[in-house]
């Protein structure tokens, strides 16, 4: 079976590395690994979104997708939020935790599939970078899923590349959310927001 950065088992070899990223003007460093979302450095979507994401102070925050945990950890550093991660993979969700001490922030990771161990549903903001490669359906079931996640007037917060995806994307959110819209683009990257009326 091949090994893919969301599933979850990782069969590769688990050495760590360190890599580091300022993002909004503050420092920040992960652990990374083979079996994980953009091993070598933080990927460019994801810079985007963190860059761009819209969330007010002590905000309650979903990173669904989390990987090592770069939005959730950039969400609750930068926005004094109360952060929650989830990712099905079991490698990330270690690493994920790992990198809430190194980034001296707190936060609570769930292991699971998509929102299948998700209890709270009075998020004021879900973010995710979503796995594309892991095909559509996944990502059209993850946006469907969130608006029962958010409290109203909550956002849930999405990054693609707009010509590879993003612009499906952008439209389930629009049908599931009755709204979408483009909040930044950067480094090649579409930033979009749908809000629960």
């Amino acid at each position: 079976m091949t090994e893919h950065y969301y599933s979850e088992e990782q069969k590769s070899s688990g050495d760590t590395k360190k890599i580091s990223q300022r993002i909004n003007g503050q420092h920040f460093e992960f652990y990374t690994s083979k079996g994980v979302f953009s091993k070598e450095h933080v990927d460019k979507g994801t810079l985007a979104l963190a860059e761009s994401m819209v969330i007010l102070p002590d905000s309650k925050v979903l990173d669904m997708g989390c990987g090592i945990g770069i939005l959730g950890i950039a969400a609750a550093k930068l926005f004094d939020a109360s952060v929650f991660m989830s990712d099905i993979n079991k490698r990330a969700v270690t690493l994920a935790k790992k990198n809430l001490g190194l980034n001296k922030v707190k936060g609570t990771i769930l292991q699971g599939n998509l929102f299948e161990k998700v209890t709270d549903d009075d998020f004021d903001v879900i973010l995710s970078n979503p796995p594309q490669h892991a095909g559509k359906e996944i990502c059209f079931k993850l946006i469907e899923e969130s608006v029962k996640y958010l409290k109203k007037n909550g956002s849930f917060q999405l990054v693609a590349r707009h010509n590879k995806g993003g612009k499906t994307l952008s439209m389930k959110m629009e049908e599931v959310y009755g709204n979408s819209e483009i909040i930044a683009k950067r480094h090649g990257f579409t930033v979009y927001r749908s809000i629960k009326l």
